[in-house]
């Protein structure tokens, strides 16, 4: 079944300031869509409130994936029903390793008595770390514990790879990658692309996509998506920033609570 996913009129708000002010988006299966806009415009919030942040309380609107309320799902259901979310900061767990953290996650997607074996389990890991040029050494090693910013990156599009979700999130994977690691993350990225799979892709820079070429491009201000268009448009963005949009929708700050 190809996915679909429904974003509607959501809202969200952080120690009682609302950061999102009416969020209307639909991912089908096989579509790319970007989600770019300055800084303190409530991108990475969006995501954030999709994977059920407690710190982000959702005050209205709807959810749906393949039809299944998100919202009323835990942070946990959420995952285990499809949803994925690469973090822009992805943490450090000391005392386990990537490869335990990894199985258990794609196990907790199966049912009981389906586990996966570890021989075919570290036979997939070892093939995706190979297409990610990432070492072999660091199937043992603590999540994320010790790693460059690149590493940590390349880290999560393997757990991506690896549990195969119906809708991915990538919050500013791009920050922070040289060229050569931003290659490898889009390719990986670019090898996941199905029709029963939907990207949102978060960031500010046409760079990444340059790899990962949208079918959807957003323009992101004031909590709100201001305007919708093609890959073109992150091409004009790049080319002559923000203030153009600003300018043709009368928007005089861009940031979150402005008017």
């Amino acid at each position: 079944m190809s996915t679909q996913f429904e974003i509607q009129g959501l809202k969200s708000s952080i120690e009682g300031k609302e950061i999102l002010k009416g969020i209307d988006l639909k991912i089908n299966g096989g579509e790319v869509h970007a989600i770019m806009g300055p800084n303190g415009t409530g991108k990475s919030t969006l995501a954030s409130a999709l994977m059920g942040h407690p710190k982000y309380e959702v005050t209205e609107g709807t959810v749906t994936l393949n039809g299944e309320d998100v919202l009323d799902m835990g942070v946990d259901e959420r995952a285990r029903a499809g949803l994925f979310l690469a973090m822009q900061y992805p943490s450090e767990i000391t005392g386990v390793t990537n490869a335990d953290f990894l199985r258990s996650a794609i196990n907790a997607r199966r049912e009981e008595g389906n586990e996966i074996s570890l021989i075919k389990f570290v036979r997939q890991m070892e093939k995706k770390m190979k297409e990610l040029e990432m070492n072999p050494e660091f199937m043992h090693r603590y999540l994320n514990e010790g790693f460059s910013g690149g590493e940590k990156k390349r880290n999560e599009i393997l757990q991506m790879m690896l549990l195969e979700p119906k809708l991915v999130i990538l919050d500013e994977i791009d920050s922070g990658l040289d060229i050569d690691a931003l290659r490898i993350v889009a390719e990986g990225v670019n090898a996941m692309r199905a029709e029963d799979r939907g990207f949102l892709i978060i960031t500010h820079y046409q760079r990444l996509l340059d790899y990962i070429t949208p079918d959807f491009v957003h323009v992101m201000m004031q909590g709100r998506i201001v305007k919708s268009g093609g890959p073109e448009l992150a091409q004009r963005l790049e080319a002559e920033g923000y203030d153009w949009v600003k300018e043709e929708l009368g928007i005089v700050d861009e940031t979150v609570g402005q008017a």
